[in-house]
């Protein structure tokens, strides 16, 4: 997806328009495989929990089964030794990094990077209707690709390996004849 697709584009007071949105999709609590659409760089400013720190502004795409389309999850991940491990966990889900393996971020591989995550519902009251209950989707979790699904097929990088490493000394896999 092209910069002008995912930034949109400004219109003109006199321009045409008919796109009307699409419905607002929130997926039910479970696992789904996930692609990256978008990422900003940004600044968290601080909380009683956290101190400022970069951020990383994602939009993650689920790719929801049997057909009921895709949702969309806005989802921060937070550049701080506190949350290393979410960092780790993410990156290892793209196929960035092995468990185990120090690697350095590499945040212009992140859109279009696909992986698996575990997906909760939380509701929240309205602003704008008060009392009226709303819904929305957290992602509490993101998985290493596993061998024979569908995000074990990203591809095994070699660019970030310890020097002298190959794949088959990290993952005991050894490439064979077609």
């Amino acid at each position: 997806m092209s910069d002008y697709e995912n930034k949109g584009y400004e219109l003109d007071w006199d321009s045409e328009i008919e796109n009307e949105g699409s419905e607002f999709i929130v997926a039910e609590p479970g696992d789904y495989d996930f692609v990256v659409t978008a990422f900003e760089r940004g600044r968290f400013q601080g909380s009683a929990k956290m101190p400022p720190c970069n951020q990383a502004k994602l939009t993650i795409r689920l790719e929801i089964p049997d057909g009921d389309g895709t949702c969309e999850i806005k989802h921060n991940l937070f550049l701080h030794s506190k949350t290393e491990w979410k960092l780790c966990e993410f990156f290892t889900s793209i196929g960035q990094r092995q468990s185990g393996q120090r690697v350095a971020m590499n945040w212009n591989a992140v859109i279009g990077s696909r992986g698996r995550c575990k997906v909760s519902k939380r509701s929240f009251e309205s602003n704008k209707e008060p009392g009226k209950t709303l819904w929305a989707n957290d992602i509490d979790k993101f998985y290493p690709p596993k061998l024979g699904t569908a995000n074990g097929d990203l591809p095994f990088r070699t660019d970030n390996l310890p020097q002298g490493s190959t794949p088959a000394a990290t993952t005991g896999y050894t490439p064979g004849k077609f």
